[in-house]
This record gives structure tokens, C-alpha cells and sequence, in this order.
């Protein structure tokens, strides 16, 4: 089976699942009144769209997570480095980053509330936070799986251990961490609006939590659906991304390793 044939057959599954909801709802097989058909979501979805209101809100989420990404990325590209290349730093830090990492995340947002307030700061470090442990554990895998003869031949070339580290080290590690952030970038935007529907007085997490004491169910299902194309958009764009990046890693055929 093609990769064309198999998109092709999961999109039919989709439709086939948006058809049995219309269905249900138009024939009264789910009996409540919070399960609207599926054209009047839509019809809700392209209303709130027209006016505005949706575009703006999913514009100040989508910065929120973002910036967490960038900022919990960087902090688990730069300490994934140092874990693996340097065995003291991996000692003094590893007992704390083991401590943290089972936590989770709505379990932190209520003394980060206390400490950062309701802003901004707050949403954008537990973004950082959530996205900061799989790019850690994906940079320290791509490290390790650099093969020695690269780095011995840095040695042989007089190369200092910061060059290696940044030009050869990094670049072998690239798919790795690359799988490590699409990994983070779907956890990103779950935990955003998760932090907005905790703690908040904007975004899409906050509208969907409105929308609930309201009971606007057609306005819940529209946001949710969004959010999936959102997400499925995001993941998109990413993989073309990643392919332009490291090329030559999926001319070799080994992107099944990363």
C-alpha cells in the first residue's frame, strides 16, 4: 500500500466518523441536548471566525506556546549537550531533573500561579517546562548515538571541545533533537490551553471554559475541532521543516532511528 493510498484511507475514516455524527445528532441516536449535528459546529466554527473573536484568541495561545518552546528547546538543547559531554554536570543535575520530571503538569500551575501571578510568565513557563524534558532526553540520546570516529577525527584536526561540540556534535545530534521537539510541539499547545483553562482570563483554554458555564455546546465542539486542525497543521509543518533541515538524513533512510 502507497503512502498516498494510506492518507488517503485514513482521511476516508475521518469523514466516515464527522458523517456518523451528523447522523446521530440529526436522528436523536445520542440523547442530549449538548450533542449538536456537525454542520451546526461548523456553522458556529465560520461564525466566530467572521467575527474575529476565534482568530484572536488562538493568535495570543499560540504565542504563549511559542515562546514556552523556544524557551524550554534551547534549555534542553544546551543541557542535553552538557549532560552527555559533560559527566559532572549529568552528576549535579540529573537527581533534580529525575525529581521533576514525574510531576505533573496542572499538579505545577497552582504555585507557579502563587509565585508568577496570572500573566503571561506564568503560561509560558509551564510550557517551557513541559517541553524542556523531551528535548533533554532526545539531545542526550542524539549524543551518545554520534559515532566516535566523527569526534576522533575532531581530535585529530586539533579541534577544541566547544568547536565539537557545536559543529560536529550538534549537527550529528540534529535529528534526534528534531524528534524530541515534534514530540514537545504537540505537548505545547495541550498544555497552554490546559494553563488557560486553570488559570486565566484569555486565550482558547479560557474561552472553552466560558463557553462550558454558558453551555454552548455548538461553541465547545467548534473550538475542540479547531484545535485539532490546529495541532494536525502544526505537526505538518513541522515534518516539512524537518525534512528541509536534515535532508540528508532522510536520504539515507534513517529516519525510523531518531
Amino acid at each position: 500500500m502507497t503512502s498516498r493510498l494510506r492518507n488517503a484511507s485514513g482521511f476516508a475514516l475521518v469523514l466516515a466518523l464527522l458523517l456518523l455524527w451528523e447522523v446521530s445528532a440529526r436522528l436523536g441516536w445520542v440523547a442530549s441536548p449538548n450533542w449538536p449535528p456537525f454542520t451546526a459546529v461548523v456553522a458556529a466554527l465560520a461564525r466566530d471566525v467572521m467575527t474575529g473573536e476565534i482568530p484572536l484568541l488562538v493568535g495570543g495561545t499560540l504565542w504563549r506556546m511559542a515562546a514556552g518552546l523556544f524557551a524550554g528547546g534551547v534549555a534542553g538543547v544546551v543541557l542535553g549537550l552538557a549532560f552527555a559531554l559533560l559527566p559532572f554536570v549529568a552528576r549535579l543535575f540529573a537527581p533534580i531533573v529525575e525529581l521533576l520530571r514525574p510531576i505533573p503538569v496542572p499538579a505545577v500551575i497552582p504555585p507557579l500561579v502563587l509565585f508568577l501571578g496570572l500573566d503571561d510568565t506564568m503560561k509560558v513557563t509551564v510550557v517551557a517546562l513541559t517541553v524542556f524534558f523531551p528535548v533533554l532526553t532526545n539531545t542526550v540520546q542524539g549524543v551518545r548515538a554520534v559515532e566516535a570516529d566523527a569526534l576522533a577525527m575532531g581530535r585529530t584536526f586539533g579541534i577544541g571541545a566547544l568547536r565539537r561540540a557545536l559543529f560536529i556534535v550538534l549537527p550529528a545530534s540534529l535529528p534526534y533533537i528534531l524528534a524530541g521537539f515534534r514530540i514537545a510541539l504537540a505537548l505545547a499547545l495541550v498544555v497552554a490551553v490546559v494553563a488557560e483553562m486553570i488559570a486565566g482570563e484569555q486565550g482558547v483554554g479560557h474561552y472553552l471554559v466560558m463557553m462550558q458555564f454558558a453551555g454552548r455546546a455548538e461553541e465547545i465542539y467548534a473550538t475542540v475541532l479547531l484545535l485539532g486542525m490546529l495541532g494536525y497543521a502544526l505537526n505538518r509543518g513541522f515534518l516539512l521543516a524537518e525534512r528541509r533541515m536534515i535532508h540528508w538524513w532522510f536520504a539515507l533512510g534513517r529516519q525510523s532511528d531518531a
